[in-house]
């Protein structure tokens, strides 16, 4: 199954970034290299593969220039994304240099098609409130999502009352006025497993909550 995004539906999205490498001829006609001075460089060690094996490329040919008026983009820096799961994917932590996600299926959460807290969820939350005291941020997103079993709109709601239900456990156990909450539902949309299979569709009912790291902590 694939996701079907709904109108309306946002979700911050990951950025992409190309790169450009330029090689010169010298290096794919079997030329010696040069440094700029003049002087050769070092050529590659016994074993590895001789320059006029590999493919000749024409420096000059028109495909390999921009057009005119054309620019390359600012180089960027991607975030490097750590992911971490329990064995038996109750739990995930998806962390990068700025933010932190932490999902939990709603089978840790709720009973079956349910929007209400399970006396095991007490310890989830408080989990994740230790986690928000110690990154002091300033807002905290709260998604909910569902399989793609029953309809889009079942799933709508029932993704939106979870993610409230979670919002309500977390801001009343943090009591911090400084934070500010997103809270949304997204039904079967951004799915992160394979719907075809139980175990995908058991990932993917999920509430997400998410937050900068360090953003209070850091300004002190």
């Amino acid at each position: 199954m694939t996701g079907r995004t709904r109108p309306g539906a946002r979700r911050p999205a990951a950025a992409a970034v190309a790169a450009v490498i330029l090689v010169t001829g010298a290096q794919l006609s079997g030329a010696t290299p040069a440094s700029a001075d003049g002087q050769p460089l070092a050529q590659a060690p016994a074993g590895t593969a001789d320059a006029s094996e590999l493919p000749r490329i024409d420096p000059t040919d028109p495909g390999l220039k921009m057009r005119d008026g054309a620019t390359l983009a600012a180089p960027r820096v991607l975030d490097i994304v750590s992911i971490v799961e329990t064995e038996g994917g109750e739990e995930r932590r998806e962390e990068t240099t700025t933010s932190l996600t932490l999902a939990l299926q709603a089978e840790v959460l709720f009973g079956k098609n349910s929007s209400a807290l399970s006396p095991q969820a007490s310890g989830r939350i408080a989990a994740i409130v230790n986690e928000i005291r110690k990154n002091r941020p300033n807002r905290v997103r709260v998604f909910g999502f569902t399989d793609d079993l029953g309809t889009y709109e079942h799933g709508q709601k029932l993704s939106t009352e979870r993610a409230q239900a979670v919002h309500r456990a977390v801001s009343g156990q943090l009591n911090d006025p400084a934070v500010t909450y997103e809270v949304r539902g997204y039904s079967e949309d951004y799915p992160i497993a394979d719907n075809s299979t139980d175990e995908g569709r058991q990932k993917n009912r999920r509430v997400e909550i998410t937050f900068p790291t360090g953003s209070r902590a850091a300004s002190g």
